[in-house]
């Protein structure tokens, strides 16, 4: 299917920035800044050129709605995603539609049923335990610890193995492929991002093949087992290379957005100490310091899960998402056709006043049962939400609410630059901040 021409988009109001690169740079230097600027220029629907594309991107809870939950299968995010992240994570679950998408969808999900995930608990438990142990009393940039140590617990819970001496080549393969998803070169050019992130694939690659047999013959409860183990719909086991593909999707999205999202809630927590009390109270009331939590307590840290939503509104991991409509469509009174490159941004609408009062505070009572009624379902999405929502979030929220508990139960947690430090935030791929957010833990 052929793109939309200029001329076929030249009724939808926007800028088609600079020759060749467009509004590529203004995207990449400042993005929210940037999507607000467009938003009051042009309103809620405007195009742009960035990334060698032209895009069309609509805000609104409304717009989330109509493209997530996809009633009428008009957009596509294989084709939406295909063109960032096909040469590094081909026929990841994001990166499929339809059919296809339910059936590998339905056959993943035996990875996060109850039993495993029990498994997963214990098993994070005790690796968050020891992680957060050799950070008591010291003061360190909590951005690398948390990527360090959710690499070490994603070999453990994921992997199913004690971690070894190939931790840091891993990690850098993954940081790479993240990396690579926006560099400005498309093709694998050598010393590009792109270029580095497809070694990284091929690397990491090598790494899972050779062991889907291994599994297969052991078994196990770890997720990448239970993969090895799925079957399709007809009771045949997924190839060897569906296997590889998924995990190698599987382990970006599971490593980079949690380690954005505690770094974003602990940041939150330590700018405002009354909640990390608050939440701690709530810790200890489940759990002893220093004991693991049951797998059956997790739902009782109702104050912890509303004030990981709170920070996954005001920061959320994936700040923006595209589609491509594969049939034309109406939105707004705007006549978009067939082909178009469709973006919504999650982080615009989690702070539309609309939906949030008082957008920029910190709050987790907003997400009370009596606070949310009324609330357009589809205001809230870091998740995602429809037939794509993230299959990991309940795994999500137990790696939070286990690394909270082992964290403020005994420590109190400060912001080395004092309490009016603001740490200057690096948006794409994935949010992070820029000086790696120097915290303290205070033993209590």
């Amino acid at each position: 299917m052929q793109p939309p021409s200029k001329e076929e988009l030249a009724h939808i109001p926007g800028e088609d920035g600079l020759p060749v690169v467009g509004t590529t740079l203004k995207t990449l230097k400042d993005p929210i800044g940037f999507g607000r600027y467009m938003f009051e220029k042009y309103g809620s629907v405007f195009r742009t050129f960035s990334f060698g594309k032209d895009n069309v991107t609509m805000l609104g809870a409304d717009a989330n709605e109509l493209v997530m939950f996809n009633r009428d299968k008009i957009f596509s995010s294989e084709q939406g995603w295909g063109p960032v992240l096909n040469n590094l994570f081909p026929r990841g679950l994001m990166l499929m539609d339809f059919e296809r998408h339910r059936a590998d969808r339905k056959a993943l999900s035996v990875a996060f049923k109850p039993g495993p995930m029990k498994h997963h608990c214990e098993v994070l438990n005790e690796g968050i335990a020891a992680g957060v142990a050799g950070w008591s009393g010291q003061s360190f940039a909590f951005y690398p610890a948390i990527k360090s140590l959710s690499l070490d617990t994603a070999a453990s819970s994921i992997l199913g193995i004690p971690w070894g001496p190939e931790a840091d080549k891993i990690n850098k393969a993954f940081v790479d492929e993240v990396q690579a998803s926006v560099g400005i070169a498309r093709s694998p050019i050598p010393f590009t991002k792109m270029g580095r992130g497809v070694k990284a694939r091929e690397y990491l690659l090598s790494y899972f093949k050779p062991e889907v047999k291994k599994r297969r013959e052991r078994g196990g409860e770890d997720i990448f087992t239970q993969i090895c183990l799925a079957t399709h719909e007809d009771g045949s086991l997924l190839t060897e290379d569906e296997v590889v593909d998924h995990m190698n999707f599987l382990m970006m999205a599971a490593h980079d957005t949690i380690t954005s999202s505690a770094t974003s809630l602990i940041y939150l927590l330590a700018k405002h100490p009354e909640w990390q009390e608050k939440l701690r109270e709530e810790c200890l009331s489940i759990a002893p310091a220093g004991a693991g939590l049951a797998f059956e307590d997790l739902g009782k840290m109702e104050l912890t899960e509303m004030a990981f939503k709170e920070a996954l509104r005001l920061i959320p991991p994936v700040p923006s998402m595209p589609r491509r409509a594969i049939k034309e469509f109406t939105f707004r009174n705007y006549v978009i056709p067939a082909g178009t490159n469709v973006g919504i941004s999650p982080s615009f609408v989690h702070k539309m006043e609309k939906h949030w009062p008082n957008p920029e505070k910190f709050d987790p009572m907003r997400f009370t049962p009596e606070n949310s009624a009324g609330r357009h379902k589809y205001a809230w999405v870091p998740f995602g939400g429809g037939a794509h929502m993230c299959l990991g979030l309940h795994f999500a929220y137990m790696q939070i609410k286990i690394l909270v508990h082992a964290m403020l139960t005994q420590n109190r947690v400060t912001l080395t630059g004092g309490p009016d430090y603001e740490p200057e935030w690096q948006v794409f791929p994935i949010p992070q901040p820029k000086d790696g957010l120097p915290v303290h833990l205070e033993k209590l």
